[in-house]
């Protein structure tokens, strides 16, 4: 067992480094991006913009600043100062270098906002999400049971110092809000946003209404509006469009809406322990939310910027995942059960009539047999640590 956790995109870093002067690495608070950066590129001056002291230094004097840190140089929490972009831009410019510089961050919005406005062209881009069960099963510690993952979640301090789920995720939310909320947004009302993600907890898997979020949690339309922006801004929540071409028929146009960790989620909805949890009336939204956060992580590993979709009608048939690939369309049916049911397929072969051309089909369930059916190929929880 392994206290490590080697992560799938270090060769996407790598070869980023080779194509851009500037690389620009985000994910979520304790995502793994300090450790994925120390150990990929050991040889590095690293400095964090979370130091007041360093970041007041480079407010002051930006060109003072990076003659003390040459590159090459990663700078954590880069968003903090995002008047220092024109001068790295200079200085990569001037150079002609590639591999220069990294900056990382746990805000995307105003860590991309500074980038695009001085770095356009320049930076690559990785963003580094919570563990992925390949990540987990390759360091030798694969989970005994989904619900044990599930309940555990990605984050790599969670496996790697076998920490109580419960107390990790209350203390995440607490530096969270303390944080983040408190630097990208006006929210006067930090009791309620609590409240807000709850409720947004709930409605995991499920297709966004913005207007019953805001009316259950008793805010306005706009400000749940802003409240999930900055959610999604900070790589708590994930929405996810509807794959929405003319088929004759009306399609539901609303995103549906994902948490990018379950362990968070699960404690946000009170869920204590796996046996809570085999009974919760949320663990089919939680396993979903799952699957179609693995498929998130194996994109991002890859630099693969191509979006998620689902497939909806107005009548009610369904597909949880929808994957445009360079072989064509995918389709991934989720079943949280953990025996397999023959009428599970019935949902891919409804969608794929409708779309009119060949798809590859997949179930993925909550149980361990894979098999090569004609209507799909289906796949045990386990599986999905073979991907690469």
């Amino acid at each position: 067992m392994s206290s490590f956790y080697p992560r799938s995109c270090r060769e996407l870093l790598t070869l980023l480094l080779d194509d851009y002067p500037v690389v620009v690495v985000t994910g979520s608070r304790q995502a793994g991006k300090s450790t994925l950066l120390k150990t990929a590129l050991p040889g590095w001056t690293i400095v964090s913009l979370e130091d007041l002291d360093l970041r007041e230094f480079a407010k002051r004097d930006a060109r003072a600043f990076l003659a003390r840190f040459p590159a090459p140089l990663i700078i954590d929490e880069a968003q903090h100062v995002p008047g220092l972009f024109s001068y790295i831009q200079t200085a990569v410019d001037t150079s002609g270098l590639m591999g220069q510089y990294v900056l990382s961050g746990s805000q995307q919005f105003s860590l991309m906002a500074g980038v695009t406005q001085s770095l356009a062209g320049r930076a690559g881009l990785l963003e580094l999400h919570p563990l992925r069960l390949k990540e987990l099963t390759d360091a030798g510690n694969p989970p005994t049971s989904i619900d044990s993952l599930m309940l555990q979640g990605g984050y790599p301090a969670v496996h790697a110092r076998k920490l109580d789920p419960q107390r990790f995720y209350a203390d995440y939310i607490a530096s969270y809000i303390e944080r983040d909320v408190r630097s990208l947004s006006a929210v006067q009302d930090l009791g309620n946003f609590q409240r807000f993600m709850r409720l947004c907890a709930a409605r995991t898997g499920q297709l966004l209404n913005l207007n019953s979020l805001a009316n259950d949690c008793g805010i306005a339309q706009p400000t749940a509006n802003s409240w999930m922006n900055l959610l999604e801004a900070s790589y708590v929540v994930k929405r996810v469009a509807p794959y929405y071409r003319n088929f004759g028929k009306r399609l539901v146009k609303a995103p549906k809406l994902y948490f990018l960790d379950t362990g968070l989620c699960a404690w946000l909805l009170g869920i204590t322990s796996e046996r809570e949890l085999s009974t919760h009336y949320a663990r089919g939204a939680l396993f979903e939310t799952w699957v179609v956060t693995e498929a998130l992580k194996w994109r991002a590993a890859r630099g693969n910027k191509q979006p998620l979709y689902f497939w909806r009608d107005n009548i009610g048939n369904e597909i949880d995942l929808l994957l445009e690939q360079s072989g064509g369309i995918t389709l991934v049916e989720i079943k949280s059960g953990a025996t397999f049911q023959p009428d599970w397929t019935r949902g891919l072969q409804t969608v794929q009539r409708h779309l009119g051309q060949p798809t590859r089909n997949a179930l993925v369930y909550g149980g361990d047999l894979n098999a090569e059916r004609f209507e799909a190929q289906v796949v045990g929880w386990r599986a999905i640590a073979a991907a690469d």
